[in-house]
């Protein structure tokens, strides 16, 4: 018997994902592939299986513990030799005694090393600390000197401007909020003007807590990352004040959950940063209907569900062919275009927990069948919240369906970086004129959003008509 421990595999890039839920508990007989716990992630949850059967004898996580990839989850007692025994007992390997004594040796060196390298690595810090401050004294003198000549030989009036102006550059320590003193050098200041950063919102990390360039860095990259209140820090948009609702009358308060702040987070992003346009359109889709209606007896043999939406997956991606544009993505700051030679359409599922969207790919080479048992399985699974971080990823179109829900438009937010999104609203029968008299077809109403950085009205009408097209006769699929 032996004690192996189980660790988090690789998990599509995520970290920091939460556990949410413990599967087993210490004495559990667990068998392979067994699910031990369930991570929480961006947008997904992930069930993270055993890699080996035996008794769960330690648990190391507890809910809400943040993972990474390698992690250790639990220790189990199992009848399998763990992998690095397998190759034991070759003529060529050293003996234990010997592995030991190289391994302490190489532990030896590698410490010696490391204190070196730590040593150095102080001087070194403490030179440049030096130096630092030697120049900041030594401006910080200089720029007084100048100000108090110009304060000197000018009006008062006259002096205000540029005094203000100089100020941020001019002393090497400043005054808090607290008045608590503000340590920094002038590459520090300078790259804080820069920034548009007040250095006395920034912890420094440096000797008497002297703030570097790190701290900076550090300091901005949380500033972004931050959910701010209402949203809006950093953009120049007044906050929404709080206000309390119990003064009104009876409320209840619960916490959103972390996929409801991850999206809001999401949409609040792309709604900053992408100029959005969005177009509207109705295909009339009778004769689909009428088709797919006929196909009923065939699905119920094929055990699936034949709904609308394989159909607009199979139409978009013909338009994507046509209108690669819509299927680009912006990079290097909007200096490039990335035009993909692959068709990933992600589908919007609303289930109990929030909007999640899997990634339906290469949907152009996928027959409606294929595309039906597809799409049937992947909202299952985000219902089930099962879906990995892979599975909602590599997508550059996006389908976004009410379905039955009801409403006759609306306008959906591109869910970037991709550059467009379809809106899909729920069928009715209105009466269409055929040329002689007015007579009852079912319309589908379908709003276009799109990036308009990229896409230009051209662009988006030339993709939505020919999506009308297509979805108004479906033999048009197979040409």
């Amino acid at each position: 018997m032996s004690v192996q421990e189980v660790t988090v595999p690789d998990i599509g890039g995520a970290e920091g994902a939460e556990v949410i839920e413990l599967l087993v508990a210490v004495g559990d007989t667990v068998k392979l592939d067994q699910g031990l716990i369930v991570l929480e992630s961006d947008k997904a949850s992930i069930e993270i299986p055993s890699t080996i059967a035996g008794n769960v004898v330690e648990l190391l996580v507890a809910v809400g513990d943040q993972l990474a990839e390698g992690a250790p989850i639990a220790k189990i007692e199992s009848d399998e030799a763990p992998e690095e025994s397998k190759d034991a007992g070759s003529d060529d390997d050293v003996s234990d005694d010997a592995r030991d004594d190289a391994d302490a040796s190489a532990e030896k060196d590698t410490a010696q090393k490391d204190s070196t390298e730590k040593d150095s690595a102080e001087k070194d810090a403490a030179k440049k600390d030096a130096s630092e401050q030697d120049d900041s004294a030594q401006e910080s003198a200089d720029k007084t000197e100048e100000g108090a000549s110009k304060a000197a030989t000018s009006s008062p009036a006259k002096s205000a401007a540029p005094e203000a102006s100089a100020a941020p550059a001019r002393a090497t320590v400043a005054s808090r909020d607290d008045s608590a003193p503000v340590y920094a050098g002038p590459a520090v200041r300078k790259l804080s003007r820069e920034l548009g950063v007040q250095l006395s919102r920034v912890t420094g990390s440096g000797p008497h807590s002297r703030i570097l360039k790190e701290d900076l860095q550090q300091y901005v990259q949380q500033a972004l990352q931050a959910p701010a209140a209402g949203g809006a820090a950093g953009t120049g948009i007044p906050a929404v004040p709080d206000i309390d609702f119990g003064k009104f009358g009876e409320v209840e308060v619960t916490e959103r959950s972390k996929l409801d702040k991850l999206t809001a987070a999401n949409m609040h992003r792309s709604w900053l940063n992408v100029p959005h346009v969005t177009q509207f359109d109705d295909a009339d889709i009778s004769d689909l209907e009428e088709f797919r209606k006929s196909l009923k007896a065939e699905a119920e043999r094929r055990e699936t569900r034949l709904t609308p939406v394989p159909f607009l997956l199979k139409a978009c991606a013909v338009a994507l062919r046509d209108n690669p544009k819509l299927a680009s993505s912006l990079a290097r700051d909007g200096q490039d275009l990335v035009y993909k030679k692959y068709t990933h359409i992600g589908m919007a599922v609303d289930t109990p927990a929030g909007l999640m969207v899997p990634v339906i790919r290469d949907v152009d080479r996928k027959t409606i069948w294929e595309l039906a048992a597809e799409v049937a399985e992947m909202a299952a699974r985000a219902r089930d919240r099962k879906l990995s971080p892979a599975d909602m990823q590599g997508g550059c179109f996006t389908i976004s369906s009410l379905g039955n829900i009801g409403g006759n438009g609306f306008t959906p937010i591109v869910n970037t970086p991709e550059v467009a999104i379809l809106g899909v609203s729920n069928a009715t029968i209105k009466p269409q004129w055929n040329g002689s008299e007015f007579v009852p077809r079912t319309m589908l109403p379908l709003a276009l959003s799109y990036d308009h950085r990229v896409v230009n009205g051209g662009d988006g009408g030339r993709f939505l008509t020919q999506l009308v097209a297509l979805l108004s006769d479906i033999r048009q699929l197979s040409m």
